[in-house]
């Protein structure tokens, strides 16, 4: 079964008022998403999606949609759907990063798999190992401290067991808001905070450690992507758990992570690491060296969020029991792409066991909310 043609959709769809973020990136009030459909020569087709955020990755939807259509694609049309390594090969030759896009090309041919085989994704990369069913935390936007406090009170009354709440935007208001959110959650709910890169290293240093008593679980990305050594020294000088997200986009970042023992976990997505096939690469390099992997989240769609969840459900050093991450990405937007959604309810998130991704694309809601006409 080989690509025939490669088809690319951008669509624009808000998120709900309640779930709409701030964090040091800035607001995030509507989603872009480029939808990448891939016919084969059989007839099937696949779909995957690119996560678009340019203030996180620097893709723009525009961008990857020209991207795809006049280099990607090319450089793609004719190949063996089940050969990921050269697939992955023929993308890195023509570009340079651009993860989200190559992403979508790759999750779309795991599709294709996946319905040729009539086997969900989880079994063609070797089976489950965890249930169907994942918790996942919440992630609560840098809100002002009344907002801080009234959903952090709803988010335990939907019975959330981890929060994680967004800092990096100002050291004194972030100090407040953490503190607030430990006072209305009791000492018994797991609390962790991400900075997005917002703070250097001495504020992070100074925050971390004014945050003792309020017992973070792990701190996400305190300072900027890069700085490996500065990283090492916010892990040491604090104690505090460092979880790195922001830092590890592919392998070599992760090397770096491992030579300068700067980081206790790995936040690992498809999307962001360019396909699930380098996404494992990562988590296994990572279990090799006593390091924990969980899951990321650029509030994907239904369709990210399956190959999400078929990563985390087929590889073992996914620690999402230790460290839960985010599947709940269709869940903060106001519309859904799939007929068949994925079963998302409080905390948990259910994958289906249908072949391929186990998402039914409805045809019509994408047009409805395709944005380049």
């Amino acid at each position: 079964m080989r690509i025939d043609r490669i088809e690319t959709i951008p669509v624009r769809i808000p998120l709900k008022p309640e779930r709409r973020m701030i964090s040091a990136l800035g607001r995030h009030d509507v989603s872009d998403f480029l939808l990448v459909r891939i016919l084969a020569d059989n007839g099937l087709e696949g779909w995957g999606e690119a996560t678009v955020t340019p203030r996180w990755s620097g893709e723009t939807c525009r961008g990857a949609k020209a991207l795809i259509d006049d280099v990607l694609a090319p450089a793609v049309v004719g190949a063996d759907v089940s050969d990921i390594v050269e697939l992955d090969r023929r993308l890195d030759a023509f570009a340079v990063g651009n993860w989200f896009a190559k992403s979508a090309i790759e999750m779309a041919c795991w599709d294709l798999q996946g319905k040729a085989a009539g086997k969900p994704i989880y079994d063609l990369l070797g089976g489950a190992c965890r249930p169907l069913t994942i918790r996942s935390r919440f992630s609560l936007g840098a809100y002002d401290p009344e907002r801080a406090r009234r959903r952090a009170g709803e988010l335990i009354a939907a019975g959330f067991t981890t929060i994680k709440v967004k800092v990096g935007v100002d050291p004194p208001r972030d100090v407040e808001r953490v503190r607030i959110v430990r006072d209305t959650i009791g000492p018994n709910i797991a609390l962790t905070i991400d900075a997005n890169g917002g703070w250097d290293v001495e504020t992070a240093i100074h925050c971390i450690r004014e945050l003792a008593d309020c017992h973070l679980t792990i701190v996400e990305q305190p300072i900027p992507p890069g700085d490996y050594t500065g990283l090492a020294r916010v892990r040491h000088e604090t104690g505090a758990k460092i979880l790195a997200d922001e830092s590890c986009f592919d392998l070599i970042h992760a090397q770096e992570l491992i030579r300068h023992d700067c980081c206790d976990a790995i936040s690992l997505y498809p999307g962001k690491n360019g396909g699930i096939r380098k996404a494992r690469q990562i988590a296994e390099l990572a279990a090799e060296h006593g390091i924990a992997c969980s899951i990321g989240s650029n509030l994907e769609w239904d369709l990210g969020t399956a190959a999400m969840a078929h990563f985390i459900v087929a590889t073992p050093n996914m620690q999402v029991e230790l460290y839960p991450g985010d599947l709940l990405g269709p869940d903060y937007h106001e519309v859904s792409i799939a007929r068949n959604p994925l079963q998302i309810s409080g905390q948990l998130t259910t994958l289906t066991d249908g072949p391929g991704l186990g998402v039914e694309v409805d045809l019509d809601i994408v047009e409805r909310h395709r944005f380049d006409r």
